[in-house]
């Protein structure tokens, strides 16, 4: 859970959140009116951050490029009509 804040608050205690999030391990949510603006993170859950995010968008790209192939006649054999309907939509 991240220690949450109002900005003006935060402005005036800038140093202390600092050091409460890079040596303290703490994740700080800047707030205005209640709702969450900015947060404060280490560079390291900065970098840890960013991997999941390239390794998300490998994963997106990897499905992105799978393409439907149409059943072997064997396949259709095997299944028989089932295999003949499968991808049209049920009613």
């Amino acid at each position: 859970m991240a220690y949450e804040i109002p900005v003006t608050q935060a402005r005036a205690e800038l140093a202390d959140l600092i050091n409460r999030v890079v040596y303290g391990g703490e994740r700080v949510v800047v707030t205005r009116h209640g709702k969450p603006l900015v947060a404060l993170v280490s560079a390291a859950d900065l970098e840890r951050l960013a991997e999941l995010d390239a390794a998300e968008e490998q994963v997106v790209s990897s499905v992105s490029s799978v393409r439907e192939v149409a059943p072997a006649p064997q396949e259709r054999r095997r299944f028989g009509i089932a295999a003949e309907h499968r991808g049209t939509s049920a009613s």
